[in-house]
């Protein structure tokens, strides 16, 4: 099975620094540095589908654009790739979430792949009008992809749940094809919720460890319910053609995170009741500037001024290769990558790790035919003896 790649649109805006923001805290100012406009979205979209990214994630909350907007919006700017949609199942019902994933897949050419997210901030939650606890909102997410799923299959849906209720629920146009779903979530009830509902569990960038135990958990979980999932993994990437060239951009990167923000940030995220955002502070140690080379390649520099993924693989071509193989030995398939800023940082890990990986039978282009598969080029034309 070939290695699946996707990366990121930056809706919360772009820069050759780090653009912090997320669970809860706003975007950083470096975020102004390259708007997140849809023609510059569609240039690093365009960007990674012609790398042979798969898809892109695009994000949501408070912090960043309206992610189905925008990437209806740029996706009318690219042909192939496919969009990641985050999405939160308590701001919309489940009939007209299933409605407007049918619509994207049709009027995309079916390139919707769906990232659900529950929510792991209660003061942000209450700010879109969403007043239950974190548990109560796994168990509605729980519901949520119950009727959706059940929608997608063309059947017509009753259900008077814990936190839902619809009536003759019906899709006209059901999508083809089904988006598959992703999600996340380290705490216990987001394991069982997974393991019933959805296509793809993703984790942020743990050391090989601590994704190990987790990937062996949720296959627990998905067995006892009778299924089997995919797994992923959402990682930031600095690599270069040398492994002191990676670190030097990390530690330039790092050279301008400023002590007050990464205090202002880090306070924000201390709210966090997300168990995903508690481990990914652990890592750092609440805003350590030290010892953040956590693993051999991964740096936890990011989430000190970032929520959520806070890791990156740095190093040489080779060396993030290499890390990259280590995590799918542990059962990782997809990748879910970004880098600032965005549109360079696809083009070397584009050019430099993934031509690495094909050479190894890892990875092939989506978009490309295999070498016996294409036409052959003409007989130039001077070949025939015309001028």
């Amino acid at each position: 099975m070939s290695l699946t790649f996707h990366w990121f649109l930056p809706t919360n805006g772009d820069s050759r620094h780090v653009v912090g923001g997320g669970h809860g805290t706003p975007a950083t100012a470096s975020g102004r540095d390259r708007p997140p406009t849809v023609a510059y979205l569609s240039q690093i979209a365009r960007a990674a589908e012609n790398l042979g990214f798969t898809g892109a994630l695009t994000p949501t909350g408070a912090w960043c654009e309206d992610a189905w907007l925008t990437t209806a919006m740029v996706s009318q700017n690219t042909e192939r790739l496919k969009f990641l949609v985050a999405f939160r199942p308590g701001f919309v019902s489940p009939t007209l979430a299933a409605q407007m994933a049918s619509t994207f897949q049709r009027q995309s050419g079916g390139r919707l792949l769906l990232n659900v997210v529950t929510g792991g901030e209660s003061h942000e939650q209450r700010a879109y009008g969403d007043f239950l606890d974190k548990d109560d909102r796994y168990r509605r997410t729980g519901e949520f992809l119950s009727v959706v799923r059940q929608l997608w299959q063309g059947k017509t849906v009753h259900l008077e749940g814990e936190h839902l209720r619809v009536e003759d629920a019906r899709l006209t146009r059901v999508p083809d094809p089904v988006p598959e779903v992703y999600f996340g979530g380290s705490s216990p009830i987001a394991g069982r919720v997974a393991a019933k509902h959805v296509d793809v569990y993703l984790t942020w960038g743990e050391p090989p460890a601590a994704v190990a135990e987790k990937i062996a958990r949720i296959r627990r979980l998905a067995a006892e319910e009778g299924r089997t999932l995919r797994f992923g993994i959402r990682l930031h990437v600095i690599t270069r053609d040398t492994s002191e060239q990676a670190w030097a951009e990390a530690n330039r990167l790092l050279a301008g995170f400023d002590q007050e923000t990464i205090r202002s940030v880090q306070a924000g995220l201390a709210r966090s009741e997300s168990e995903g955002q508690r481990r990914m502070l652990a890592l750092h140690g609440g805003g350590n500037r030290d010892g953040l080379e956590i693993h051999p390649n991964l740096w936890a520099g990011i989430g000190l001024v970032r929520g959520g993924a806070g890791t990156a693989l740095v190093g040489s071509h080779d060396e993030v290769a290499e890390r990259v193989k280590e995590y799918h030995a542990l059962g990782i398939d997809e990748f879910v990558l970004s880098g600032h800023p965005h549109l360079g940082e696809a083009y070397w890990f584009g050019e430099g790790v993934l031509p690495r990986l094909q050479a190894e039978g890892l990875w092939t282009h989506p978009y490309q035919a295999p070498a016996a598969e294409r036409p052959q080029s003409p007989v130039p034309f001077a070949a025939t003896g015309s001028r």
